[in-house]
């Protein structure tokens, strides 16, 4: 019987307005992949459903999780607590598909020193006034708030270099694309394949 090959973890970050979901959306299409839902602990908004878009728990809870390290990443926004459970990773990898992990530059950083193994993304934009275009082009925010994304936008740009792939996303079609064969290439790695023909 053919030994189920774990998965691998892929990091996906990228200023507000790039258009990751986009890009996952049409990656998604082709590939079978486990997209990671976080858990929080506040309310569920209309039409939320959990452990589909959160899931959704008390902050003692939370906190415990915290205390068992049984969290990739974690942070507190606005009151509210949000981080990536390590159960729900750890088996969709054991079952040999692969998961993305679409999380902000804090969280990637956190994931990263408890597993340098995971793979980290950066999408970014064409440029600068592209970026600016599509925030301003979405009609959901106030100037005040456009202009608080782009401040948050440039130091996320400027942190970059600590991924190990950027993506520009000109096109949803060619920055998926690119995404696809950057999960190709990490799956032909010497290590990987070697241990694949000894059956390691």
């Amino acid at each position: 019987m053919e030994q189920v090959r774990r998965g691998k973890t892929f990091i996906i970050s990228g200023p507000s307005g790039v258009g990751k979901g986009t890009v996952l959306k049409e990656l998604f299409k082709t590939r079978d992949m486990y997209y990671s839902v976080s858990a929080t602990t506040r309310a569920p908004r209309d039409g939320e459903v959990d452990g589909v878009h959160y899931h959704f728990m008390d902050a003692e809870e939370f906190r415990t999780m915290i205390a068992e390290d049984a969290l990739l990443e974690h942070a507190e926004y606005a009151g509210n607590y949000y981080g990536t459970p390590k159960r729900y990773v750890d088996e969709a990898m054991d079952s040999g598909r692969d998961v993305i992990l679409e999380i902000e530059l804090q969280g990637a950083r956190q994931v990263h020193a408890k597993r340098p193994e995971t793979v980290r993304i950066f999408i970014g934009p064409p440029s600068w006034e592209e970026l600016e275009r599509r925030l301003v082009s979405r009609g959901t925010d106030t100037p005040e708030k456009i202009a608080q994304r782009l401040q948050r936008a440039r130091i996320e740009l400027e942190s970059a270099d600590e991924y190990d792939y950027l993506i520009i996303n000109d096109t949803v079609e060619k920055a998926a694309a690119e995404l696809d064969a950057i999960l190709c290439a990490e799956h032909c790695r010497v290590d990987d394949r070697l241990d694949q023909i000894l059956g390691k």
